[in-house]
């Protein structure tokens, strides 16, 4: 018998997706409308190295292109390859946080390393702090999965440093883990040692796991900075990073998780491990990229840095010498979040639509960072060439000098 069809109904979305927003992408949507009327959109929102110019090492492409060519294209150990997970645990040994291949993860990217931890550690309505502002990722894991975010406030004028008080007031009974990115994507800031000291003595006093986003690490403008777990090997921390920002290679999803050796963390290790056989394993070929990644030269990173820290520069005394904006110098990665003095009633999501719109330039509003809208910060990647940057920063004062009603 045929099954009668019904040509007005929609078929139903699933509620959460409601709660899901992730800002950095969401906004591409306008400068695509903005770009097919003719205008140029300089795309300051993502921050992928390579397309701004810069190369992934020769000897990581080698190492992946050997393993295409040797047939290394079928499924692999939901863990990852044994001989990557023996480099991320001999890496992170070496600098002071003694892990075991049998506690490192290969996944498709940090991003995924941070989901499996989240849908590993928190059931529906637990509750994660994370720094305000925060990568948006966290917030819509979050979302997907039913938890909830406590957002505690890093200050800017300390450098975005992360209010201890505050943040030790926002532990309740429902709290499972502490967020901390160091060096800070979207703000660029690199915290101290007192205060890195700080967060991790307050987790293991409220009986809290730490995800520490490493994924900057290679990236302080004056070298490379230890793990978190290298003050305390023994604390419940996991560490995540991959080859997208130190490596140059984004686009290949190639990331890692190491859980610390804490025997608090055995359970949820076993955890990991059980969703990770649920998804196979992550890119067999890519994984290859990671041993010779941390094996073998990264002089690289040298220059890279030394390039970061010119454009940190350049960056953030232009944006100081535009009409009504601030900015608190960045210390790592290739980000800064300048504030606007916005007029009454202006939202930052405003301020950046109207910014594309009449010049081109795409930045993400501060809100979608989980700062309050009418605080009036933004996300600038920095990592076009510096003469590309001078170009945009004088559109981006012109404009935001007409957009303040200054004409001094």
């Amino acid at each position: 018998m045929a099954v009668a069809k019904s040509s007005s109904s929609s078929i139903p979305v699933a509620q959460r997706v409601n709660r899901f927003t992730y800002a950095i992408r969401n906004i591409v949507a306008e400068a695509q409308r903005v770009e097919a009327t003719g205008k140029r959109v300089r795309y300051l929102n993502i921050g992928d190295p390579v397309a701004f110019g810069f190369h992934t090492p020769p000897h990581l492409i080698e190492a992946v292109e050997r393993a295409l060519r040797d047939g290394h294209n079928g499924y692999g150990p939901s863990a990852g390859l044994a001989s990557a997970r023996e480099a991320v645990a001999a890496e992170y040994t070496t600098r002071g946080f003694p892990v075991g291949a049998d506690r490192v993860f290969i996944t498709a990217g940090t991003s995924e390393g941070i989901e499996l931890a989240l849908t590993a550690m928190v059931d529906e309505d637990g509750e994660v702090l994370v720094p305000m502002p925060t990568y948006p990722l966290y917030t819509a894991v979050l979302a997907k999965i039913g938890a909830r975010a406590r957002y505690y406030r890093t200050d800017p004028g300390r450098g975005w440093t992360p209010d201890l008080e505050h943040l030790a007031s926002l532990v309740t009974p429902a709290t499972r883990v502490l967020v901390v990115i160091d060096p800070n994507n979207p703000t660029g800031a690199m915290y101290s040692t007192s205060t890195r000291r700080a967060l991790v003595e307050l987790a293991d006093r409220h009986g809290m796991a730490i995800l520490a986003d490493e994924v900057y690490g290679d990236l302080g403008y004056e070298g490379p900075v230890p793990p978190l777990g290298s003050l305390d090997p023994d604390a419940p921390i996991i560490s995540f990073s991959s080859l997208s920002k130190a490596y140059l290679a984004p686009g290949w999803r190639a990331g890692w998780m190491a859980v610390g050796r804490s025997p608090r963390l055995d359970a949820v290790a076993g955890a990991i491990r059980k969703l990770a056989d649920g998804r196979l394993c992550s890119t067999v070929p890519m994984q290859y990229a990671v041993t010779a990644a941390l094996t073998g030269d990264r002089s690289h990173q040298v220059s890279f840095r030394a390039a970061l820290k010119e454009r940190a520069a350049l960056t953030c005394d232009a944006l100081k010498a535009m009409p009504g904006v601030t900015c608190v110098a960045p210390a790592g990665a290739f980000y800064a979040m300048p504030q606007v003095t916005l007029p009454a009633g202006r939202t930052d999501e405003d301020y950046v639509l109207a910014l594309l719109r009449e010049t081109g330039v795409l930045c993400v509003y501060g809100s979608g960072f989980g700062l309050p809208a009418a605080d009036g910060f933004l996300r600038i990647v920095f990592l076009a060439p510096p003469a590309e940057l001078r170009e945009i920063y004088g559109l981006m004062a012109d404009f935001t000098r007409r957009y303040l009603g200054d004409v001094s």
